[in-house]
Formats: structure tokens, sequence, C-alpha cells
């Protein structure tokens, strides 16, 4: 059985100190040194021999399981080196190499338009006030004067809140996502006394189809000054610095007469058109020269008194732009949609 030992281990060996791969090299222990490999095997044999004869037998084997043991070992501690190697080798980084840029973002167009509104209300001496998006129909649509007849209130124009408690006058919740920023007026009216002079930035919510001009949610930026004197001329004159800040200083801008309940007198504003400036007339503006931008008009006086200012006192203007229809016009965009699909191709153009 000594010879049988030795014949097996000295051919396993060669084998173990040649193997290429740590696989392969696992293969050759578990063949010879498994509990079902070859010495394993031989060894169950060992039974049959004498009492002189086991001890002999048994040193042998511990001898041999011990070098191929070691060998393997060694074996195996050279194939990882030589995989290190390699693969510092390939992975090798050549410092000297200009690193790559991260990608950065930047300003969608419409934080473009905002910032640069705000920058623009902030010189004239306005702040930023902001409110709550689900907003009570009170500061929404009861303190700015509005009917209950109006067609603003209506369940097909407005999202209201259905889980909202009951408002018993009209009979629908008392809960809505805000139509327009003015809530954000109403609330700052009732918290403080004038001199006022605020911008309200926000997402406002109505119950329009998406199209190339319409969205069920966009923003707004309203204005609002309540002080002792104000009139209609300040606000033609705020809204003249506005148009040429933003388009540029040959815009025009015009009122036409309009009816808002929350102001009085009231009035639509257009500005020349901003692609044929107005003169000849093109798609753009339909051929007439001018494009609607924006409502505004003098606070109403059941307004002021809703929110505990006396009108006797104090008056002021107010109004309200959509975001969109700036950006559109500012960067001469054909589709709102293209300002909320997210697509990189259209957006690194800014």
């Amino acid at each position: 059985m000594q010879e049988q030992i030795i014949t097996l281990c000295s051919a396993a060996l060669p084998k173990i100190e040649s193997a290429a791969t740590v696989a392969e090299l696992e293969a050759l222990r578990v063949q010879v040194l498994g509990k079902k490999g070859e010495l394993t095997a031989v060894l169950r044999g060992m039974g049959a021999l004498s009492e002189a004869e086991r001890p002999l037998v048994g040193q042998v084997a511990n001898e041999w399981r011990e070098k191929l043991t070691n060998s393997i070992a060694d074996r195996a501690e050279m194939l990882q080196q030589a995989l290190l190697a390699e693969a510092l080798a390939n992975e090798t980084i050549d410092v000297t190499l200009p690193g790559k840029m991260p990608v950065t973002g930047h300003k969608h167009p419409m934080s473009i338009v905002q910032d640069e509104l705000v920058d623009i209300f902030l010189g004239m001496g306005f702040s930023v006030a902001e409110g709550p998006q689900i907003e009570f129909s009170r500061y929404v649509f009861d303190a700015l004067n509005s009917p209950l007849n109006h067609p603003s209130r209506d369940l097909q124009d407005t999202f209201y809140i259905k889980d909202a408690p009951i408002d018993e006058t009209t009979g629908f919740p008392s809960m809505v996502l805000r139509t327009h920023t003015s809530s954000v007026q109403i609330r700052a009216m009732m918290a403080q006394q004038p001199p006022i002079r605020i911008i309200s930035p926000g997402r406002v919510y109505r119950k329009d189809e998406v199209d190339a001009t319409h969205s069920p949610n966009f923003s707004q930026m309203e204005a609002l000054v309540v002080d002792k004197g104000v009139t209609m001329a300040d606000l033609m004159g705020t809204l003249e610095v506005l148009m040429k800040n933003i388009f540029g200083e040959e815009t025009r801008t015009r009122f036409r007469p309009h009816h808002f309940p929350f102001t009085e007198p009231s009035a639509e504003v257009d500005i020349s058109c901003y692609i044929c400036g107005g003169d000849v007339g093109c798609r753009v503006c339909k051929y007439e020269g001018w494009i609607e931008m924006l409502g505004a008009g003098v606070v109403h006086p059941a307004v002021l008194r809703n929110c505990g200012i006396d009108p006797e006192i104090y008056s002021g203007y107010a109004f309200g732009v959509g975001l969109e229809r700036l950006t559109l016009g500012r960067f001469a965009i054909d589709d709102m949609r293209l300002l909320y699909d997210g697509d990189m191709r259209f957006l690194r153009q800014f």
C-alpha cells in the first residue's frame, strides 16, 4: 500500500505544480485529497493491514498529504499573485490624463424667466410671498369678491378636495387646488396693514385640456401693491417697465377694458408682437400686431374690506401673468408642452 500511495501522490505533484488556473488547482485537490478522492480511497483499505504495517502506512500517507497540501497552497498563492498583477496591469490609471468633466445641470427655461422676474421686482422694492397650493375656497374665491355663480367656482373648472368639509353656502367642498396665486395676496393683506408690495410666484391648477397653449397645472407670477394714493397710472408704469425688461426696450403695451370681480377698473394687457414688432403682423400675433399677456386692475374696494383694509384710506393694484406664456415669448417657443416633457434635446438649448 505504501508503494500505491507514493505512486499516486508522486503523479499528482507535478500536475499541481503546473496547474494553470485556480479552478484547475481546486479540481486536482478534490480529485486527490477530497473525501471521495483517490488517496482517501486507498486509505480505506488500511483495515486489511496488520497492526505492524498500519503505523508505517499512516506515516507515509500523512507525509504525502502534507506535501500535497503545501504544494497546492504555494501554487494557489502564485496564481493569485499572477491574477493580481494582471489586473493591476490592465487597470492602471494614467494620472497625467485629463479627467472627465461631470455633466452639470442648468436652469430650466421657466426658472430662467422666473428668476429674471424676481430680480426685476426686487429692484422695484417688492418682496416674495408664498402660500399653500391646497387652499380654502374663501381665500381663492370669497375674499376675492367672486360671486357664488361665477364660472371659476364650477365643479367643471376647479379641482375641489373631495374629503374637505362641505361649504354650507356653496354646497361644494371648502378646499381646492388654488386656481391662482391671488390667495397668497389675500393672506398677505389679512396678515398685515399697508404698505404692501409683494409678488407671489407659484403653481396653480385648472381643469384645462392639454394642448400647445394649455395645461391643467401651470405657473403664475402675481403682484400686489396696496398703499395710500396708488392709481391705475402706477400699474401702467410698472407693467411697462416689466415688459421692456423682458422683451426689450422697443416693446409697447396696450390696455383694453375688461372685467374681473377682484379689480375695478380692470384691463387686459397686450404687448407689441415680439416676432414682427407689431407693425407688420405675423402668424404668432395672428396678424394683429399685439399679443395678449396678462390681466390687471385696481384692487376692488370690496376685496380690501374683506381683508380688513379701509378702502377710504388705501388703494392698490394687482396683476397676474402666466410664467409659461412669458417663457414661450421670451424664447420663441411654439408649444407649451415642450416645457414639461423633460426632453434633454430641447432643454440643452437654454
